[in-house]
């Protein structure tokens, strides 16, 4: 229950960290989106306000012929000029088009001023309340009584004789660029929380995938320390039985002192075999160390093993054999003791699983750049379900019929981890009832990764 509740608190604070790290994420991401939309729209702007105040400078400075006198030929350019100091008539001329025509949209305006800064006169949609003191910055943003923004340009102006003749002022109101903006704001602050929560939401599955490994090993590392404990309690419950026996008989002869003391010896020599396997998987998952390669064959290992094994085979009722499928040795740089350790652990296994009148094969053989060694045997076989878990630590097919014969569970896990340590591979085909095969590749020339 404390292991659960860890479990969750864990992916609680995964899932909150990374919601809180996307939510910056995306804060800043907004944030420089609208300020690159805002800075593309300003300039787009200023672009169009130069182009209409470039046509108006161009067309009108062409009629000017006084300084601080507008020609009567320039209300024709701008048919709604009002010059200060006189009645002014606005002309609807809907209907006509000239090259001038934006002034009259309703945006714009466009204010004249002699060389001394006083106004002259005034076309467009001249905004109420915007100051009318002349500022010679190129680029101005103004605001009216009512709090409304305008943009606008200012150019000097020229007589056709070239004499300075005073400034055009062109501006646009701001209210259609603000609205936009204001909308955009709406949209990303309406729009964070929504995937916020989103994000929020796919946090706290990926925190559980990203949990899923973390528990798994959790949950084998609890396995595997109650199969070691078992499996030690197992020869320390029998040995400290032996010895309370022997505390409680008055005396003892010989041959019963010697049946103690073998049976102490056998259970000594299964805790033993017990722990020398789990240091070996304990250095094999640990950080590499140096290991000693050579020049192995794999034919001498083989003959040695067969020889080593007869005993237990014909004890066991069963025929072990091999095969070479090849007229040259079969070489590997490895570590052989550690190919001993590998080869003799399936032999040990297909002799133990193997009825009497059976038959264990050892087969050597070669293709493409692999050795191929199999261990075939007529044996029980193995259920297709259990075939991916006979490599896990502890793990057993028959767990009564090993104990029985002394086996650990280790056994696989170690040749696994052997033959994955001089990079190779290490398959079972079987069927229940009919025996299995193990084949073993094992490259020829190949750099051996250190492991102990």
């Amino acid at each position: 229950m404390n292991q659960n509740i860890l479990f969750k608190q864990t992916r609680l604070r995964l899932a909150l960290w990374y919601a809180l790290i996307m939510a910056l994420i995306l804060s800043l991401c907004g944030f420089g989106i609208y300020k690159a939309i805002a800075h593309a729209h300003w300039v787009t702007l200023d672009r169009e306000l130069e182009s209409v105040a470039g046509t108006l400078h161009d067309s009108i400075e062409l009629k000017l012929q006084q300084p601080g006198k507008l020609e009567p030929v320039i209300q024709k350019l701008l048919p709604n000029i009002c010059v200060v100091g006189t009645s002014c008539i606005q002309e609807q001329l809907s209907s006509k088009r000239h090259i001038l025509s934006a002034i009259n949209q309703g945006n714009y305006y466009v204010r004249f001023f002699d060389n001394s800064g006083r106004l002259i006169a005034i076309a467009g949609t001249h905004p109420e309340g915007l100051s009318l003191v002349f500022n010679k910055e190129p680029w101005q943003t103004l605001k009216d009584s009512q709090g409304h923004l305008y943009h606008q340009i200012s150019l000097v102006m020229h007589t056709q004789k070239n004499r300075d003749w005073g400034y055009i002022q062109v501006g646009r109101s701001l209210q259609d660029f603000n609205s936009y903006l204001v909308a955009m704001k709406l949209t990303l602050a309406l729009g964070l929380p929504i995937v916020l929560v989103l994000v929020g939401v796919a946090s706290w599955w990926l925190a559980g995938l990203a949990m899923q490994p973390i528990y798994r090993s959790y949950r084998q590392i609890q396995q595997f320390t109650a199969d070691a404990a078992h499996e030690l309690r197992t020869p320390l419950a029998a040995t400290q039985a032996t010895v309370e026996s022997a505390l409680l008989m008055p005396q003892l002869d010989e041959i019963e002192k010697r049946d103690i003391l073998q049976t102490l010896q056998r259970q000594n020599q299964r805790l033993t075999t017990l722990v020398t396997d789990l240091l070996l998987l304990t250095r094999l998952d640990r950080q590499p160390l140096q290991v000693q390669r050579d020049i192995c064959c794999l034919n001498d290992i083989v003959n040695d093993l067969i020889e080593e094994f007869a005993a237990l085979a014909i004890a066991a009722g069963v025929t072990l054999t091999h095969s070479v499928r090849v007229s040259t040795p079969l070489n590997v740089v490895g570590n052989e003791d550690q190919l001993y350790r590998l080869f003799s652990n399936l032999i040990i296994n297909a002799i133990q699983y193997t009825p009497q009148t059976g038959k264990v094969t050892v087969c050597l053989d070669r293709c493409n750049h692999y050795a191929i060694i199999q261990v075939q045997d007529t044996g029980i076989g193995i259920p297709q379900p259990e075939i991916t878990r006979i490599f896990n630590r502890f793990y057993r097919v028959n767990s009564d019929r090993s104990r029985s014969t002394g086996g650990s569970g280790l056994g696989l896990a170690i040749a696994q981890a052997i033959v994955q340590a001089h990079h190779g591979s290490l398959d079972v085909e079987s069927e229940l009832g009919q025996g299995s095969t193990f084949t073993i590749k094992l490259p020829f020339h190949v750099r051996l990764t250190p492991v102990f």
